[in-house]
């Protein structure tokens, strides 16, 4: 139905210049509420956004659901009154939702194409409107982009990094690199954090702000990092015994339940003691179940495995956070500071 009303509006937007708006929507963190408090209640989530969405559209308007947590909406309305439309939309799922008896609050991220201005085929208005959703959710969520044609080029940009990173993790063509600690008193190195370094034949240097949320979005990084851990625990092991080794972990490695024993698998094959290797997580870890990830943290610290706490001051920086698990060490971000 929705599709048959697009290109039926696509056409007469073609036939008479009449406005259309469409909208492709996404939903922030839904998969955590699915994670969390089970597909039921993320269904009930869904069936309650359905609902914002009709109060928020006139009668003219269409909203879809296209799968997962993606919704689409067809308006008869172009500029100015589109952006306001999707301010409108945001504010009203920014609101708690009550799940299960608790409150629980998402986002919604909203990419926006016009017709005629951005085309009048339906597919290509769909593909326009998409682009502007991934540009919206690249700015950090919960927010509306309208489609330029720079996003376009910067979504290829992406896509073919995506493709050079797959074959440089596939040929383990990425480099580890220590960067060593000292105690401020003696000078003497205590412990080497382990970098990950992307040098690429014609890009040169890819930083790791760039290649990384990639790993992450993609599900790279459960490969990447295993790597990581097992290079740089091999590396430590030809070190002197007091020098420590400093990994840092993804939140997306979490999610999986094999992540202690990808740590047990690769300090036995290098041979560490436990005690010799630190692993970093961000507040972004204990975001997610964390239920789930404090009996991971507590199995690793129980083998002798230290946990720190890495740029602690950039996101909630709850001081729960510093009492739900007892750190090692606590890195607070210089932002912070």
């Amino acid at each position: 139905l929705f599709h048959r009303r697009l290109a039926e509006a696509a056409a007469d937007a073609r036939a008479t210049g009449a406005p259309l708006g469409l909208l492709c929507l996404d939903l922030d963190h839904f998969k955590i509420v699915n994670d969390t408090l089970g597909h039921p209640a993320g269904d009930a989530l869904l069936r309650q956004v359905a609902e914002r969405l009709r109060a928020c559209l006139g009668a003219d308007g269409l909203v879809a659901r296209l799968g997962g947590d993606e919704f689409a909406i067809l308006s008869p309305a172009g500029l100015p009154a589109l952006p306001g439309l999707a301010d409108r939309i945001i504010a009203a799922i920014g609101r708690p939702f009550t799940l299960s008896g608790q409150d629980v609050t998402v986002g919604v991220s909203i990419g926006i194409a016009l017709a005629p201005e951005h085309g009048d085929d339906p597919d290509v208005l769909l593909r326009k409107a998409d682009t502007a959703l991934y540009a919206a959710k690249a700015d950090g969520r919960r927010t509306r982009r309208l489609f330029e044609a720079a996003m376009d080029a910067a979504l290829q940009g992406r896509r073919a990094l995506e493709r050079d990173l797959r074959a440089a993790v596939a040929a383990e063509a990425l480099e580890v690199h220590f960067q060593p600690l000292v105690a401020a008193g003696s000078l003497a190195v205590t412990g080497c954090e382990a970098l990950l370094r992307w040098r690429h034949p014609e890009r040169g240097f890819v930083s790791p702000a760039e290649f990384i949320p990639v790993a992450e979005e993609t599900g790279l990084i459960a490969t990447l990092g295993e790597w990581v851990l097992r290079q740089a625990c091999r590396e430590a092991a030809r070190w002197p015994k007091a020098v420590r080794v400093s990994v840092n972990l993804s939140p997306v490695q979490f999610r999986g339940a094999a992540l202690d024993a990808t740590v047990i698998a690769a300090l036995r094959e290098a041979e560490l003691d436990p005690h010799r290797l630190e692993l970093e997580i961000t507040e972004g870890v204990l975001l997610q179940d964390s239920e789930a990830t404090l009996a991971i943290l507590h199995r690793l610290k129980r083998l002798g495995v230290r946990i720190a706490m890495d740029d602690f001051g950039t996101g909630y920086s709850s001081l729960g956070y510093l009492r739900a698990f007892p750190f090692d060490k606590i890195k607070i971000d210089r932002a912070f500071v």
